[in-house]
């Protein structure tokens, strides 16, 4: 369980994958895989996540080719899990990407829970009786 789950936010998460690099101002980037995505911030996993407060730049990288950047926040570090972090400033031209990946994300998120994994089908052979 993510911390604060329970917590009332302020806009919904959705499932996300993507590559990211979070940029810390002294020392090594750490890279992972952005699971999580709002308007305000993400959870990215990773192996070696950084300290509460620490201030970085976030660079996410998606299939296609396109990559969003924001200065922001650790907010909560699992250690060899990942962080939750909480954008503080957006350009417009990132921003604009990030709701056209959030709106994709909510497509998404509505079609799998108008259409949630139906249990396998019996294959149509000779049933047995005991």
């Amino acid at each position: 369980m993510h911390q604060g789950e329970g917590q009332h936010r302020r806009v919904p998460r959705y499932p996300f994958s993507a590559l990211a690099t979070v940029v810390p101002p002294a020392g090594t980037p750490v890279g992972g895989t952005v699971t999580e995505l709002s308007l305000y911030g993400c959870y990215l996993g990773s192996g070696a996540p950084l300290a509460a407060r620490t201030r970085v730049v976030i660079k996410i990288f998606a299939a296609d080719g396109e990559y969003f950047e924001a200065d922001a926040t650790v907010i909560y570090s699992h250690p060899s899990l990942g962080m939750g972090l909480a954008f503080r400033q957006v350009r417009p031209e990132f921003l604009t990407l990030l709701r056209k990946w959030l709106l994709k994300a909510t497509q998404q998120d509505q079609a799998e829970s108008k259409n949630p994994e139906e249990p396998e089908q019996d294959d149509g052979g000779p049933e047995e009786t005991f």
